[in-house]
């Protein structure tokens, strides 16, 4: 599964609970989390180790931070060959969360079984979900964070992305992305 939104959508949150529920059901989970590098130095924090704690003392669970390092598209120059080396090792389930920043992050989108669009409830401008690029690649959009007093903002973004992706060019005859 790959994973993208934008910063604060809880990309690394959803990441932990949905694999240790995985792990609870005897999976064997990989996550491949890719964090953007800087232009300037070239390093990179690699920050989302320490997000997934629960997950990392998981012996059925494996994480893997990776830098961009000038990459492109949300993924590493190697994330394809990453995702066969975790199968091969044995892990039936592989995440993948990408940098996760602007429209055009989904080149994750031709590596995985499925691309998940991580968006928090308010994230600001209302037709985004019309745009071209990261939202027709999804096959499916999480609204996250849809709890208190967000419900109803979570609601009515859900509504409008279900009214957006209606206007969107299928990719599949047999999978229509859900909202």
């Amino acid at each position: 599964l790959g994973l993208s939104g934008p910063p604060g959508a809880g990309k690394s949150t959803f990441i932990e609970c949905f694999g240790k529920m995985l792990t609870e059901r005897k999976y064997k989970v990989s996550v491949l989390a890719v964090d953007p590098s800087s232009s300037t130095s070239g390093g990179s924090l690699l920050g989302d180790k320490t997000r997934m704690t629960e997950l990392s003392r998981d012996m059925n669970a494996y994480i893997r931070p990776s830098p961009t390092s000038g990459t492109l598209g949300g993924v590493t120059r190697t994330t394809n060959e990453a995702i066969l080396l975790c199968e091969g090792g044995g892990y039936s389930v592989v995440l993948v969360e990408t940098v996760g920043v602007g429209q055009s992050e989904f080149a994750v989108a031709d590596m995985v079984d499925m691309f998940i669009l991580l968006l928090p409830p308010a994230g600001g401008d209302e037709l985004q979900g019309i745009k071209r690029g990261i939202i027709e690649m999804a096959d499916l959009v999480a609204i996250n964070k849809a709890d208190g007093d967000l419900i109803v903002p979570a609601r009515r973004i859900q509504a409008e992305y279900i009214s957006a992706m209606k206007l969107l060019r299928k990719r599949s005859k047999v999978w229509r992305p859900k909202v």
